[in-house]
């Protein structure tokens, strides 16, 4: 008798096998995607080393073997600057918010805008004619004045009239004239004159208006006494000296000036911990106060020191490596040179360790290389 065993079930089993298959494939596929991507790595390495064997073995087989299209220069000594570099601004040494010495009306503005003006030129004119009236008075009483006193010293030389009658004469001309001095001083300060030759940067004041001492009336700035301000890391305090070169650049009008450290601050700043330094700048047409400049102030300078190109320095893993090309026997392999780098300056990084001078820097090709690494020129 056959026994007949019945699968009320069998259909969702098939189901759930079905789904249990279809969800675990995404899983297998990556799973066995690693173990590809191992054993591809794996068998590089392999044919790398084989490739290397071979060459050795076989110059011949250096043909069939890929090798790295380089180029290289020799590394020689060279001088090097080290240098800090901060931003700074133009300033003018002497710009002046000029003020009246006098209250009074504006009766004339003699300048503008842009203007040069000299040292002592009269810029613009207070109303002075009450002085001038006065001057004139005072100058009539002075003729009669004088003219009193030499009669009355004539008579007292010769012992005629009494000494109180020439004293009161020679009292009264003398009042007279610094009476007369004091009237002129005071007219000289109704002309507004140019402290120091310069231009005219803005004017204040209008013909017609009033004005007084302490409110502004022009702008004067000597373009041609300008300097670079900037601040420095108090880092820096023992290395940066006045007389220090520095070359200065105006990035706006693509201009470099080279120049010297002609002040630098004794206190440190409390909030910014940076110091002062100026550096006193040349005449020259481009520049204009308060204009931004990058300053490089060079305070050490190695006349042999080891220089490579900077972009051929690479990190790697945290080191600093410099690729060099050298011969082994019978190929051209690259080797990997971990150095330290003690500056960069411009387009060139000083080397302090890890490369000598004659050693042949790969400065095309280096990227991805590998140590041992055959290339060819």
């Amino acid at each position: 008798m056959k026994s007949i065993i019945n699968f009320p079930n069998s259909g969702a089993i098939l189901l759930m096998a079905t789904l249990a298959a279809c969800s675990s494939q995404p899983e297998n596929k990556a799973t066995q995607l690693e173990g590809l991507k191992k054993e591809q790595a794996e068998l590089s390495k392999k044919i790398e080393s084989l490739e290397k064997e071979i060459a050795k073995e076989n110059p011949d087989a250096v043909k069939k073997v890929k090798m790295k299209d380089v180029k290289t220069i020799d590394l020689t000594t060279r001088s090097f600057d080290h240098y800090v570099q901060t931003q700074g601004t133009v300033v003018a040494v002497d710009n002046i918010v000029m003020s009246v010495k006098a209250a009074g009306l504006v009766t004339n503005v003699y300048t503008r805008e842009g203007e040069n003006v000299e040292q002592g030129q009269v810029m613009a004119q207070i109303d002075n004619s009450l002085i001038i009236r006065s001057i004139d008075e005072v100058k009539s009483g002075l003729t009669l004045a004088n003219t009193v006193y030499e009669r009355q010293k004539n008579l007292w030389d010769q012992k005629i009239g009494t000494e109180i009658q020439f004293l009161q004469a020679k009292n009264s001309k003398e009042s007279l004239e610094r009476r007369l001095a004091t009237l002129q001083e005071q007219n000289e300060m109704t002309k507004v004159k140019a402290p120091i030759s310069g231009v005219i940067d803005a004017v204040f004041i209008k013909v017609g208006e009033n004005t007084a001492p302490m409110v502004p009336a022009f702008r004067l700035v000597n373009t041609s006494n300008l300097k670079a301000s900037a601040t420095v890391s108090e880092t820096f305090v023992t290395t940066v000296q006045k007389g220090n070169k520095a070359i200065v650049t105006f990035p706006e009008m693509d201009k470099t000036i080279d120049a010297n450290v002609s002040f630098v601050g004794r206190s440190i700043d409390p909030l910014s911990r940076s110091f002062p330094l100026e550096i006193k700048l040349p005449s020259a047409q481009f520049l204009r106060p308060n204009m931004t400049a990058v300053l490089k102030v060079i305070f050490r300078t190695e006349p042999n020191a080891l220089c490579v190109p900077v972009n051929v320095v690479q990190d790697i893993n945290g080191e600093k490596v410099v690729y060099t090309a050298e011969s082994d026997g019978k190929n051209l392999v690259a080797r990997k040179n971990v150095v330290e780098v003690d500056g960069v300056y411009g387009a060139y990084a000083q080397i302090k360790k890890g490369l000598k001078a004659g050693d042949k820097i790969i400065t095309v090709g280096y990227q991805g290389l590998n140590d041992g690494e055959l290339v060819k020129l």
